[in-house]
């Protein structure tokens, strides 16, 4: 069993928080959470999922200098269900953005959501504003998807979350090409009795460190109140991904805060997008608040590191 946290707060709350919120949108919306988020053109690009009054959702993107303040949202939408992909005629939702140098292009998995439940889909671009749809990767029921940012061992890399015999584990497969998956294993599985007992799912896209692949997934526990969704840590190895090197016992992120408790679905912190920067080591954490808003939390990547390798689990 690891050390007790001692109260150790990874993970500070923007003082500002919620960044992005539906008041705020330039088009009507009902909720506005869950973005990818990435560095592009000296900016912070955030494909944030915006819900309409339909209870549908599409993808719209914000951008900011320096991540945190004076966001400008595009007048209309980004990324919209498309009518030839059939498995989006209910929306689209949960996006992570990862660049791929190999391809030299941005990869975007997102979910796609219809009557045969929701399944992982891929759209490629080279400028983040002209996309190519890929399609489903894989079948439904499937979730919380994102590419490695690099091929490993000359084979793309995905995380993704199906529901099997009922079980919501975070599952890793390979692929020669993006298109045919295949050596599928569980990587990361709930643990019965735990605040991950539920479900877990990817938070943001994998993260290079020296130490190995930082990951930042939810874990929900079922309460007699419903689900609480909060934030864990694992790192895997750098050449073998499927290894685990360290997992957090503790959740190190939580609902703790009203825009956090309070909302469509209260009792929710959803990480989905992370922005590193390489020159002060601050990683900032962008997440979806009870999916009503989106907030911002940042944290040192040496202090992340050092939690998981002295006070996690081996």
């Amino acid at each position: 069993m690891s050390k007790f946290n001692h109260g150790r707060e990874l993970f500070r709350r923007y003082g500002g928080n919620p960044i992005l919120s539906p008041e705020r949108w330039p088009y009507l919306a009902n909720s506005t959470f869950n973005p990818g988020a990435v560095r592009h053109n000296g900016e912070t690009w955030l494909l944030v999922r915006v819900e309409d009054m339909r209870g549908f959702s599409h993808l719209t993107f914000a951008r900011s200098k320096d991540g945190i303040t004076n966001w400008q949202i595009d007048e209309e939408p980004t990324l919209v269900p498309d009518p030839v992909y059939n498995e989006e005629q209910w929306g689209i939702e949960d996006p992570r953005i990862v660049w791929l140098p190999e391809r030299e292009e941005f990869a975007v998995t997102y979910v796609s959501f219809s009557k045969d439940g929701p399944m992982v889909s891929l759209a490629l671009s080279r400028d983040l504003r002209h996309f190519v749809r890929k399609g489903a990767m894989l079948p439904p029921e499937d979730k919380d998807a994102s590419l490695f940012p690099r091929l490993i061992k000359d084979r793309y890399v995905l995380i993704h979350r199906p529901i099997i015999r009922g079980e919501a584990h975070i599952w890793i497969a390979f692929s020669p090409d993006l298109r045919y998956w295949g050596d599928h294993k569980i990587l990361i599985p709930v643990r019965p009795g735990w605040w991950d007992s539920t479900r877990v799912g990817l938070g943001p896209p994998p993260i290079e460190t020296p130490e190995g692949w930082l990951i930042i997934y939810h874990g929900v526990r079922m309460t007699v109140s419903g689900a609480l969704y909060r934030v864990g840590l694992a790192l895997l190895d750098l050449e073998e991904p499927w290894k685990i090197i360290r997992r957090s016992d503790e959740w190190v992120f939580g609902p703790r805060e009203p825009y956090e408790r309070v909302g469509d679905v209260p009792g929710v912190t959803f990480p989905t997008g992370a922005v590193l920067n390489e020159d002060t080591g601050e990683l900032m954490l962008y997440y979806g608040a009870a999916d009503t808003t989106v907030c911002l939390a940042t944290a040192r990547l040496d202090e992340v590191l050092d939690y998981l390798l002295h006070e996690a689990d081996g």
